[in-house]
Order: structure tokens, then C-alpha cells, then sequence
């Protein structure tokens, strides 16, 4: 059973290296992983920091996945990471995550949860919700873009008529 959780400062590192490990499993030369570490550096001061909010997923005491959330308190909410650990990939873990980062950003006040994703990961964005908004250039690889995604985190539910 897989439990979500506030992450604690304390296990900074482990998201860090989660974040490395899941990133590598697309394939990626260790050049361009190399470049990409700062990017996915967590500490304990992002963890802490009350304009973002960082929460892992865990399965039997084991870190499974993290995911964080960036200018919380805005209309427009940023998903900066999301992270599955490989061996769990295709597990529904990212899905969770992603509702629970959906959730917890409309609480928080959200109306868009908006990202940039990896390329590889485009069918998992499609598949719960997001929308292609365009493309970002990479902050670690010049040249190279990323494609945005947004997911609209208030939905107008139509009730359904009665046909007499």
C-alpha cells in the first residue's frame, strides 16, 4: 500500500539521488546527467522553504517517490519535480503522486498546475490530464527544449439531463 507524506528535511539526499536514478532510467548519457544534477539537487532548505512544498511516497517503509511544488500560494501552481523510483515505474505510483500534487495545489488555492516535463514521460502527463502548452528551453542543456504541460485543477462538472 502506498502511503503520501509531507518529506522531511532529513531525507533530502535520498530525494536527490531518487531524482538522479529516475532520470537515468530513460537512457541519458552520464555527460548530460552530469549536466542535469543541480536541476535535480533537493536539500533540506528546499524542503523547509514555506513557498514550496516537497511530498514522498513510500511502500512498506521504502521511498517509492517524491514529488514537489513550487509558489504554492499563487493562482498558477508549478510541479518542479516528480520522481518514481525505476523499479516502480509503471506501478500507478506517478499517478498518485500527481493527484495528490493536484489535490493538495487546488487546496492550496491553485487553478493550473503547470510543468515542464521530460519527453519521455509525455504519455504519463497526457494520460492523467495535462495538456501541451508549448515548449522551454532546458535551464542545464543549451538547446534543447522541453515540452510545458498544464492541468486545469477546477473543473465545471455538468450534471446529466433526464430525457423524459
Amino acid at each position: 500500500m502506498i502511503h503520501i507524506r509531507k518529506a522531511q528535511g532529513r531525507e533530502a539526499q535520498s530525494l536527490s539521488k531518487l531524482a538522479m536514478y529516475s532520470k537515468a532510467y530513460w537512457g541519458y548519457s552520464d555527460a548530460f546527467m552530469q549536466a542535469c544534477r543541480n536541476e535535480l539537487l533537493v536539500t533540506e532548505e528546499m524542503i523547509k522553504n514555506k513557498s514550496s512544498y516537497y511530498a514522498v511516497a513510500e511502500e512498506q517503509g521504502e521511498l517509492v517517490g517524491f514529488y514537489s511544488l513550487e509558489g504554492v500560494t499563487e493562482s498558477s501552481v508549478e510541479l518542479g519535480l516528480l520522481f518514481v523510483e525505476p523499479k516502480h515505474i509503471g506501478l500507478g505510483i506517478g499517478r498518485k503522486l500527481i493527484e495528490h500534487a493536484k489535490n493538495h495545489a487546488k487546496v492550496s488555492g491553485g487553478v493550473t498546475l503547470y510543468f515542464q516535463g521530460d519527453p519521455n514521460a509525455e504519455g504519463f502527463y497526457r494520460a492523467v490530464g495535462a495538456t501541451i502548452t508549448g515548449k522551454q528551453e532546458s535551464s542545464s542543456i543549451p538547446g534543447r527544449f522541453i515540452p510545458t504541460f498544464s492541468i486545469p485543477l477546477t473543473k465545471k462538472i455538468s450534471k446529466p439531463t433526464k430525457k423524459d
